[in-house]
């Protein structure tokens, strides 16, 4: 028995050391070390991230990805059938990378009623909608009363289906507004009908950057803080990186570290959303856009780096739909969803289509040899109309 048992270790030992070998010899010289630290399932340092961000080996960097995205998901790529509201877009933050935000009065400026939010929702009552994506500027004028209204007449329209709403931001603006915690917020959004938060609102957790680009924004450490505290509470949440503006390769890595070590602390981050930079109709439009190889790095990087937040989006809005398939083999595993009625983006050139179908998703995941899996806004399997 004592035999066959090491019969079966050494058999494991030189599967593992074979592995190790055809990892390390798929890249480059300067990406081995890290090679070695993924086969054997080891954290990366801060020198590690770097390294990547350096190295010019983009297949390589896309195989050590693609080792981790197969060993937490297997062939599964996920997406989810979601309606996105975005109740106004007048903001007094007023960021220079941002082409949504106007001033109050400001031609091209609109604030949605609830009547006219719950008319959104309604139009839509005949589709299997699984979650509900609602964000927008930080109106001078509206105060936690308005985002309870909001999430109490959604409830009452689409009690099954999960309201993923306000950012950490606008939580904290509705907190100002109030003249109380944001866990108070959180307490009373959570009784309305909140389901989860998403994750916009960090952009890059840099002071430099922040007083450059978003002054007005709270902090890395604010918004770290607001997260914490809804993680504490049993609200899930996403987590986000603007990129391809003027940031570090260093500050991206301090910012996905940051992220890690929340992670590490309360654990509620569902997703991480790396968000390319689109500069047309913003302060910043002398700048160019990113690129393919800079966008399917930061998708490898992210699933390589944060190894304790489960799931990695490629969000087609952003970057593509073509490129969105490929990154599935960089690392991504979820394609966030049909995204109905996008204005953030778009608003800013985003030249994709304004939503696609359950059946459209299905069939640009199957083209890229992955298994597409409907899911709800949590990640449970759930069977779908691909109408």
């Amino acid at each position: 028995m004592n035999a066959k048992l090491k019969e079966i270790n050494d058999m494991e030992m030189t599967s593992r050391s074979q592995n190790a070998f055809s990892l390390q010899e798929a890249v480059s010289p300067e990406l081995r070390p890290l090679a070695l630290k993924v086969e054997a399932g080891e954290r990366l340092t801060r020198e590690d991230g770097i390294r990547l961000f350096r190295s010019q080996d983009l297949l390589g960097i896309g195989r050590l990805a693609q080792v981790v995205r197969r060993r937490l998901h297997g062939d599964r790529a996920y997406f989810v059938y979601n309606q996105h509201i975005n109740y106004t877009n007048i903001c007094i933050n007023r960021c220079r990378f941002c082409a949504f935000a106007r001033d109050p009065g400001q031609e091209g400026g609109f604030l949605l009623s609830p009547d006219q939010v719950e008319e959104k929702v309604r139009s839509r009552l005949h589709e299997p909608i699984q979650e509900i994506h609602i964000v927008g500027g930080l109106h001078p004028g509206l105060g936690l009363d308005y985002a309870v209204e909001l999430l109490r007449r959604i409830r009452r329209l689409r009690p099954e289906t999960a309201l993923k709403a306000f950012t950490a931001v606008e939580v904290d603006h509705f907190a100002r507004k109030e003249g109380c915690s944001a866990e108070e917020v959180l307490q009373e959004l959570k009784k309305a009908g909140l389901s989860a938060l998403p994750g916009g609102g960090a952009e890059v957790f840099s002071e430099r950057l922040r007083h450059r680009l978003f002054p007005r924004k709270i902090s890395a450490q604010r918004w770290l803080a607001i997260m914490e505290a809804a993680h504490s509470l049993g609200i899930p949440t996403n987590a986000t990186l603007l990129y391809g503006h003027m940031e570090t390769m260093e500050e991206r890595v301090e910012h996905l570290l940051m992220l890690r070590e929340q992670q590490d602390r309360s654990g509620g981050f569902m997703a991480f959303i790396p968000l390319a930079f689109h500069p047309k109709n913003t302060a910043l439009s002398h700048l160019p856009r990113t690129s393919g190889w800079d966008d399917l790095k930061v998708i490898a990087a992210a699933r390589l780096i944060l190894d304790n937040i489960p799931h990695i989006k490629a969000y087609w809005v952003m970057i593509g739909p073509k490129l969105a398939q490929v990154a599935l083999s960089f690392g991504a595993d979820d394609l966030d969803g049909t995204v109905l009625e996008e204005k953030i983006s778009h608003m800013a050139g985003a030249e994709t289509a304004q939503g696609m179908t359950p059946a459209e998703l299905h069939d640009l995941i199957g083209r890229a040899g992955f298994r597409s899996v409907q899911r709800d806004a949590f990640y449970g399997e759930v069977s779908g109309c691909l109408a």
